[in-house]
């Protein structure tokens, strides 16, 4: 590779067959190009580095190659090769940010009354076309409808909103589409072979997604990871030219999620912010991974087997619930856009992984049944009926019992005829019976159940925790769950209000903090800790202590 030839420009595509992408312009231009069906003013569409310009320059060629108009032209005659050097003299490219004002416009429709000097037809390419002033745009208008025979117009821009209506209802238009990853890298390992240049493939990957639809963009970062790596381009070489986040905190993030250990957590976060690491990027890549995850999840052909990572996102992939997944991914959107408001990057960081964790659906709790009693076997009916849940007696001061309940009260004070049961079952129990999880689960954790009748069931939900209320979609999963226990319509109602009883939120943050006092308690009246301690004066950590479900 020369000093003076970029990768951008060196491997710019001089055929259609040689374009990455862009199929659909291809095909239409190519059909046009032999039937000869041409329109005189064409409007390519598109970010940066999607080959609107390349497209341009190609089919000028097939409408100037000497062997006629084609869709393959030859690369070899006169005109072919002064295209492609930028010395054709019918081809004339204008930049319309530098050249905004209507003299420029009137110069060049001026030109174009005049005959082609060597070529079949005038060619006039007019890159970033919505920056021209609404005088030149106007200028243009008479000559865009109703050109000379030999004129053509090519019009390219990245922002078409801003071109007036009457001009592009002048020009045939094309929009071309950024460029999928998988097909960047594909180009990218390419031109890396015909250069003969070592690399990874995790290294090209990570360009591509750098890249962000862009060829160009993607071949200029290639030009810089050459130069970073001193040829050999590695993966640690490019992620740190990049600044790209080092895959292995985001899947230690994750396990600690699967683990629920906050302490796990908050070290790899302080190990981040040790190395400086952006946490908005670092978000920005979470997200991307539990994407990947979810994608494993249900459709586990899309994640390709030389995928790097493979292996460890199938992994996680089946640690995970769908539901959880979806949360973690909905939690770390948001979290990005909520970083900005947080005292620094590091809370803001650190927050959203704490939301996760609070709002993580406990596992391996051993959950109560319900009790029904011998006329739900008789009826074939699932009614409510009482409940009993085991409460250990040395808990009786950590968990706070729920008082005795009586049924719906009606307005005149007499109990309402169409209650279930006297009494209202245990919600905590019922609870743990529902198909519920993520949000819809959190939401009924931090409620208590105020009334119950056949077909509607009333909740109390504190206002600390109204926020919970506010996802429709959470409230009505929790109602279609309700109704598909007990085989018959439900109505929900949720109100405001303040909790007199435990909710189960509570009772298992209880419990947990129980079973964390007795395993510390435990450790510490160990024969061994009691004696390393005396002999090595050493301290017992307690937030190190995890209690065995």
């Amino acid at each position: 590779m020369s000093a003076t030839s970029v990768l951008a420009r060196k491997w710019r595509p001089k055929t259609f067959a040689q374009l990455a992408g862009q199929e659909h312009v291809v095909q239409a231009l190519s059909n046009a190009l032999d039937q000869n069906r041409l329109h005189h003013a064409y409007l390519f569409t598109g970010t940066r580095g999607v080959g609107k310009t390349s497209i341009a320059r190609i089919f000028a060629k097939s409408l100037n190659c000497t062997t006629g108009i084609t869709a393959t032209p030859c690369g070899e005659c006169s005109a072919c090769k002064e295209i492609d050097s930028g010395r054709f003299v019918d081809l004339i490219e204008l930049d319309a940010a530098s050249n905004t004002q209507v003299d420029n416009m009137r110069e060049l429709l001026e030109s174009a009354l005049y005959a082609p000097t060597s070529g079949r037809f005038k060619v006039y390419i007019i890159d970033e076309v919505h920056m021209l002033s609404k005088s030149a745009f106007n200028a243009m208008l008479k000559t865009l409808e109703e050109p000379p025979g030999h004129v053509k117009f090519i019009l390219a821009t990245t922002d078409p909103q801003k071109i007036p209506v009457t001009v592009l209802s002048r020009c045939l238009q094309f929009n071309l589409k950024q460029l999928p990853p998988a097909l960047i890298a594909a180009r990218l390992q390419y031109v890396l072979e015909q250069e003969q240049l070592s690399f990874e493939p995790a290294a090209i990957n990570l360009v591509a997604r750098a890249a962000q639809g862009s060829m160009r963009d993607a071949l200029s970062l290639m030009d810089q990871a050459i130069a970073f790596s001193a040829g050999k381009v590695e993966e640690a070489v490019v992620r740190a030219m990049l600044g790209a986040i080092d895959q292995g905190y985001l899947f230690d993030l994750l396990a600690a999620l699967r683990e629920q250990s906050g302490v796990r957590l908050l070290e790899i976060a302080d190990n981040m912010a040790a190395r400086s690491v952006a946490f908005d990027a670092a978000l920005q890549e979470l997200a991307t991974l539990l994407h990947r995850i979810a994608l494993a999840q249900t459709v586990p052909q899309a994640i390709a087997d030389d995928e790097p990572e493979r292996v460890r996102m199938m992994e996680l992939g089946q640690a995970f619930t769908p539901e959880e997944v979806q949360l973690f991914y909905q939690i770390a959107i948001h979290g990005r856009d909520e970083i900005d408001l947080a005292p620094d990057e590091y809370a803001g960081f650190t927050m959203t992984l704490l939301r996760m964790l609070a709002f993580a659906p406990a596992k391996g709790a051993q959950q109560p049944m319900l009790t029904m009693p011998a006329v739900a076997a008789q009826t074939g009916e699932k009614p409510v009926a009482t409940t009993t849940k085991t409460v250990p007696a040395s808990s009786s001061a950590h968990i706070l019992e729920e008082p005795a309940s009586s049924g719906r009260v009606s307005s005149s004070g007499a109990q309402s005829s169409d209650a279930v049961s006297d009494n209202l079952p245990d919600w905590g129990v019922l609870l743990t019976q529902l198909n519920v999880q993520g949000m819809a689960q959190q939401l009924a954790k931090h409620c208590v159940l105020q009334s119950f009748s056949d077909g509607q069931i009333t909740l109390r939900l504190s206002q600390e925790h109204k926020h919970l209320q506010t996802s429709r979609n959470a409230t009505e999963k929790l109602q279609t769950a309700l109704a598909d226990y007990f085989a018959k319509p439900m109505r929900l109602n949720i109100v405001l209000g303040k909790t007199e009883t435990a909710t189960p939120a509570r009772i298992e943050h209880q419990g947990k903090e129980l079973k964390q006092q007795q395993a510390s308690e435990s450790i510490a009246q160990d024969e061994f800790v009691r004696e390393a301690r005396a002999e090595l004066e050493a301290s017992l950590v307690t937030e190190s202590i995890k209690p065995i479900s």
